[in-house]
């Protein structure tokens, strides 16, 4: 078991350091890498701007490291931009042991090697200010060509698309956190699928077309789930919008594990999931699928008012509140 305090140097080398220092990802514009001691490591953006993003993981205890990289670099999948690296302060519990820290590392540089991005560095303490792992990430971007969007772009008469499904992030979480419980309640297939949908979680693809297809807008799903990211992006544009209920697609196996753990699926984190205003969403939608990447028009950017439709009913879209993970009873 570790102490309380700074890991101690030849563990820290061990199961953080040497495997990020040997990794297979080995950018050009990174020109000063992490190693003990070293508190900074340095990018050479070329002359593009440079993107930050910062967010923690803290409604998961399991493959905390792999979803901390995909979360952080899906907000500068957003600005359109590239992730480049990320840091990480690292937070244990007391009485945490190695494994938790090398499944940690482990899941931090799966998700980096699928990303092609570096960890640039961070810090890792045990400390009894927290009683489960927590993760604060940060990640570094750079946009393309010096091209970037912004949430608050969305422009009146625009389509809102969704990429997805409703609830992706939320429905891997609680399938791991609550797999003993769910293995009672639902098929097992449906489990093995709810806990894959982890594999779904990157943004980049969409990004990158959305771009190209001249989207103004992009917001990754993640609290609030798919309505609270819709109020979002038409918040932060001082817009209006009218969500169109029936056209947002649910996975069967969301449905399953959301109606066990009592929640709303519309409403749970989404992380995977960019909802993006751009002209043409049928158009944007049809260039999606023909790179695999499931899309739908989801609703409309108005002058005013946030209202959603359902059933042929309209009401108001609310203001986002705390996600449905927080509500799961199982």
């Amino acid at each position: 078991m570790f102490e309380i305090g700074k890991i101690p140097p030849q563990i820290l080398e061990r199961i953080v350091l040497d495997p990020v220092t040997h990794s297979k990802v080995h950018r050009e514009d990174i020109v000063v890498r992490p190693k003990t001691g070293e508190d900074c490591s340095a990018m050479d953006p070329k002359e593009e701007l440079c993107v930050f993003s910062t967010d923690p993981i803290t409604g998961a205890t399991k493959d905390t490291g792999y979803l901390a990289v995909h979360i952080n670099c899906n907000d500068v999948f957003s600005a359109g931009a590239e992730p480049v690296g990320i840091l990480m302060t690292v937070l244990l519990p007391p009485q945490s042991d190695e494994a938790m820290l090398e499944e940690l590392m482990h899941g931090t540089l799966k998700a980096a090697a699928e990303l092609g991005i570096e960890v640039l560095g961070g810090h890792t303490e045990v400390t009894d200010a927290v009683t489960k792992p927590v993760i604060s990430a940060t990640v570094i971007g750079k946009t393309r060509n010096r091209k970037m969007v912004c949430t608050g772009g969305a422009e009146v008469g625009q389509d809102v698309i969704m990429t997805k499904w409703a609830g992706l992030e939320g429905t891997a979480i609680i399938a791991h956190e609550h797999e003993d419980v769910l293995a009672q309640r639902i098929e097992k297939e449906l489990l093995e699928e709810a806990k894959d949908m982890k594999g779904y979680l990157s943004v980049g693809t969409e990004s990158r077309i959305a771009m190209e297809h001249g989207a103004t807008a992009m917001h990754d799903a993640t609290e609030g789930g798919i309505l609270g990211a819709v109020w979002e992006l038409a918040e932060c544009s001082g817009k209006g919008v009218q969500v169109f209920a029936d056209n947002i697609p649910i996975k069967e196996v969301t449905k399953a594990v959301c109606k066990e753990a009592g929640i709303e699926p519309l409403l749970l984190i989404s992380s995977g999931t960019m909802i993006i205003s751009a002209f043409d969403g049928a158009g944007l939608v049809e260039k999606l699928a023909a790179a695999g990447v499931e899309a739908a028009v989801i609703g409309r950017i108005t002058e005013s008012g946030k209202t959603i439709l359902e059933q042929g009913e309209e009401r108001e879209l609310e203001q986002p509140k705390s996600d449905a993970l927080y509500q799961v009873k199982l």
